[in-house]
């Protein structure tokens, strides 16, 4: 009798436990480590164990299967977050239209991501053309890229690599996760996922995932000054649209 009253006390606080888990994940606005979620417990008399709370989220990890939402982990964490099946009738809750992004900003981003770390002139040098300052400030406001070091060379020019809010934004945990390029598709689908994943980010929904940074990567570029011309204006156009 005393066992079963033994397993029956553990199956409610591990219920109470994801229950728990499961109202601050809903309020946090931002993904939480088993860190973060271990210090809401510091006042407890009785407080569950690092591998407890990992059980817990593991749990609720398979409760939530066949749900509408998910619990994801990315690379700033863990979080709730509609699924991405879903995110097209949830995005219709808000009534502004996803950003459009520039062909030069997108192989921009490609670059960055696959070449890291990679200088300005590094990212010219591929694409044949100019990249437009209002590229890399728009890149460096929605955060996706950051300065990570300085090319030991005259003039020390800045190297870009990603951050963890573009590896969260594409539902991912680490670069390691990103397709292989053999495995990418053309440039012109990234527009739609990323549309996608603007609507998801605005509902709290799973932007898309790994497979959506397919059409990332860039294609030489010669086309000369006309094209750098373009992408000067397809950039002031993005950032226009952000601002």
């Amino acid at each position: 009798m005393s066992g079963f009253n033994y397993v029956e006390n553990h199956i409610m606080e591990i219920n109470k436990l994801k229950n728990i888990l499961e109202a601050v994940l809903l309020a946090a606005d931002r993904p939480l480590t088993v860190n973060h979620l271990e210090i809401l417990f510091e006042l407890d008399e009785e407080r569950p164990t690092r591998d407890e709370i990992r059980k817990a989220l593991h749990e609720m990890e398979e409760e939530y299967a066949t749900r509408g939402f998910e619990l994801k982990q990315v690379a700033s964490g863990y979080r709730l977050q509609v699924r991405q099946d879903y995110s097209l009738w949830v995005g219709r809750l808000w009534e502004e239209k996803p950003a459009r992004y520039s062909r030069a900003l997108l192989e921009t981003l490609a670059l960055i991501v696959y070449r890291q770390p990679i200088t300005r002139a590094g990212i010219e040098e591929i694409r044949g053309v100019s990249v437009s300052t209002h590229i890399i400030k728009t890149l460096m406001e929605r955060e996706w890229i950051r300065v990570v070091g300085y090319r030991d060379v005259p003039g020390k020019p800045a190297l870009y690599g990603t951050t963890r809010k573009f590896l969260d934004y594409f539902n991912i945990q680490s670069l390691s996760d990103l397709p292989a390029l053999a495995d990418i598709r053309p440039i012109d689908h990234l527009q739609k996922e990323l549309d996608l994943a603007a609507a998801a980010n605005a509902a709290g929904s799973a932007a898309p995932d790994a497979g959506a940074l397919y059409a990332m990567e860039p294609a030489m570029n010669d086309a000369g000054p006309e094209a750098a011309e373009e992408d000067e204006a397809g950039a002031r156009e993005t950032a226009e649209a952000l601002n």
